[in-house]
């Protein structure tokens, strides 16, 4: 039994809890000395040597843009009907991210991959055909949208 307990606190001997119980179940008055890994030999005159700094790649803000608070409206369209899947062509993003669309007449939800697209903030968006399907939008339709970004 003895063992086996030894054995379990080996297993987590990092904490020192577990350090502090093995102390009392062995009747130990001081705590175990930590072994410190071997130091290599230096020469009195070599400084200690400091840790590199290591440079991080800088990022223009618009690949850092978090996804935002609340909703962003748009104003979208069918987009090109032979690209499959449930996504969405619009300028509110500057890299792809995944999001919920809302039709603001109808309250239809669908979630979507938003894929960034160059133009004015104002220019509108396209949705997939799939997306409109989802959101039982008329194709032949401009649809006011609500967006959020996850």
């Amino acid at each position: 039994m003895r063992y086996v307990l030894l054995i379990s606190l080996i297993l987590v001997a990092g904490c020192d809890r577990v350090r502090s119980t093995t102390d009392k179940l062995f009747n130990r008055s001081e705590p175990v000395a930590q072994t410190a890994a071997p130091e290599t030999e230096a020469s009195e005159t070599e400084a200690p040597e400091e840790p590199e700094a290591v440079a991080e790649p800088v990022q223009e803000a618009a690949d850092i843009q978090p996804g935002w608070v609340g909703a962003r409206q748009t104003i979208a369209g069918l987009g090109d009907p032979t690209v499959p899947g449930r996504w969405m062509e619009t300028t509110l993003v500057s890299q792809e991210r995944n999001g919920r669309v809302v039709v603001r007449k109808t309250g239809a939800t669908a979630h979507v991959t938003l894929i960034p697209v160059a133009g004015d903030p104002g220019a509108g968006s396209r949705l997939s055909l799939e997306a409109m399907r989802a959101l039982l939008a008329p194709i032949d339709e401009l649809v006011e949208l609500d967006v959020y970004s996850n």
